[in-house]
């Protein structure tokens, strides 16, 4: 899994990079069973898009802090995002998220390979 962070209007410190990497890289065992599920999508490299940006001043009531993440696998892209007045909460809300939307692909992918079992046993039982 390869994990790409950008940053706008906010210094991408040692320190929220190694934030960004320790909350992130647990993802890594979901998609990896979901590769073990489905073998098309096994032979290829996941790869996770953190965005973190600090909004522009017109916000007069404090700093406000996006966070977007996005998974792209082979044929579907999962999309997450967040906003808060820390950098750190943003980006466990967005991860949340996207831990979500993976949980949900997954279990499509799955409900589809059962649907399609259970239609394969009502032909072989007729």
């Amino acid at each position: 899994m390869k994990i790409t962070i950008k940053a706008k209007n906010i210094e991408l410190t040692p320190d929220l990079q190694s934030f960004i990497d320790e909350k992130i890289s647990p993802l890594k065992r979901f998609i990896d069973i979901l590769k073990e599920d489905t073998p098309e999508i096994g032979k290829t490299l996941a790869e996770v898009l953190v965005d973190v940006e600090k909004e522009t001043d017109h916000h007069r009531k404090g700093q406000l802090f996006n966070c977007r993440l996005e998974i792209i696998l082979p044929g579907r892209s999962l999309l997450a995002s967040s906003q808060s007045d820390d950098e750190k909460k943003a980006i466990i809300e967005a991860r949340r998220g996207l831990r979500q939307e993976i949980e949900k692909y997954k279990f499509k992918i799955t409900d589809k390979h059962r649907k399609l079992q259970e239609a394969l046993k009502e032909e072989i039982e007729i």
